[in-house]
């Protein structure tokens, strides 16, 4: 009979104690509250999916395929799985580790988003997809390290001041735009020109540069009002009306269906019209069959979010800490009230999912690794003492 090795028992013993050591700091070190909403969020997202489920595999089935009620929300559990592995991974890294994590997946993505156009797959007259064994698309993953990015390349002043960061970044989102643009992507555009526009501010430049960067944003929105006709419509239906079978209308019809309480689980009779029941127009879902006032509690829960993030920074003394956080949550903030806001019938559609409750593949997996990242950089020691950071102390960067 084979024995173990002397020393075997002792090492692993050893490596059992580390192990739990590295997870006992984790705990100390982690944005408890962040998490757990984060998995509030996202046991929401679970039966929001439930209840959208046999909407869209109803509208998705063939004469040929029936798919059943429940499919898309077996899918989203094992992609909820796939997520919080990603999460608790991202979130155990030290915050050196969380950057360059997060400077090497936004330029891959960056990378594959200029092979889109060439290689990628078309869904819906939109090229936003590469097959890599599954299909992924960039722009989610991008998500991830897109604001790390940006606040890695704002925090070099900190360093040297004579470094113009302002105009690197704002090469990149040129860049970054232009490929999106090429899919088309607008809503996506919208929405990493949103987060370049918070790290800017937040940098301490002047005004007169800010306002420079706003109007070379309307420029680019004019522009895509008279190039991009598919965003031309639906700007054109969300500022004149379009008919009552436009998918914002019906989203909002849904939505109001419930009234403040509900009609109940799977009792929802209006869902079944719209087109995206499990993914855009989640939100309308829950109005029918959870309630206004469940529509309420979400958008508390995402306004919680970001107030703790907000907080936690507000005794940080790292530069790049606070942008590549403020980032993170300005992006994660803005998806989720542009997607709010859309099924209001208070902003022109986007196509833009409701991140940790909407249904989504590599979608859910991105998110879920982007707030694992915003965890790690967000870490600190209960026990030290900091001081509170100043955007003073950047100095000026005109």
């Amino acid at each position: 009979m084979a024995t173990a090795a002397p020393g075997s028992s002792s090492r692993a013993a050893r490596y059992n104690r580390n192990r739990r050591s590295e997870l006992a700091i984790w705990w100390q070190e982690i944005d408890r509250a962040v998490l757990a909403i984060v998995l509030i969020l996202m046991g929401i997202g679970a039966v929001a999916v439930a209840a959208g489920s046999p909407a869209s595999a109803k509208r998705l089935s063939t004469a040929h395929e029936r798919l059943p009620e429940l499919h898309f929300f077996y899918l989203h559990m094992r992609w909820q799985l796939i997520g919080l592995a990603a999460m608790f991974w991202a979130s155990t890294r030290t915050k050196d580790s969380a950057r360059r994590i997060g400077i090497l997946m936004a330029g891959a993505m960056l990378f594959l988003l200029v092979l889109v156009p060439f290689v990628g797959s078309e869904v819906n007259g939109a090229r936003r997809w590469i097959r890599l064994g599954v299909s992924i698309q960039p722009s989610e993953f991008l998500k991830c390290g897109y604001p790390i990015l940006l606040a890695w390349i704002l925090s070099w002043r900190a360093r040297d001041p004579n470094i113009p960061v302002v105009g690197i970044c704002f090469a990149v989102m040129a860049l970054l735009g232009a490929l999106l643009m090429a899919q088309p992507d607008f809503g996506s555009t919208m929405l990493f020109g949103g987060t370049f526009f918070v790290l800017i501010l937040l940098s301490g430049i002047p005004l007169k540069r800010i306002g420079m960067f706003a109007g070379a944003g309307l420029v680019g929105i004019v522009l895509m009002y008279f190039t991009y006709e598919n965003g031309r419509n639906r700007i054109d239906n969300f500022l004149f009306g379009g008919t009552a079978f436009d998918q914002v209308d019906l989203a909002e019809r849904t939505l109001l269906n419930g009234g403040w309480s509900g009609l109940g689980f799977w009792m929802g009779t209006r869902k079944f019209a719209l087109p995206e029941a499990h993914t855009d127009y989640i939100f309308s879902v829950i109005g029918e069959e959870f309630g206004l006032i469940a529509c309420i509690v979400i958008v508390l829960l995402y306004l919680a979010v970001l107030t703790r993030i907000l907080l936690r920074l507000v005794d940080e003394e790292d530069l790049f800490t606070v942008l590549a956080a403020s980032g993170l949550a300005a992006q994660f903030g803005g998806q989720a009230f542009i997607n709010i806001l859309v099924n209001l019938q208070l902003f022109p559609s986007k196509g833009m999912t409701l991140p940790l409750i909407s249904y989504g593949g590599s979608s859910t997996v991105a998110v879920c690794l982007a707030m694992g990242l915003l965890l790690a950089i967000t870490r600190r020691n209960p026990y030290i003492k900091r001081e509170r950071f100043s955007l003073r102390a950047i100095g000026d960067n005109s």
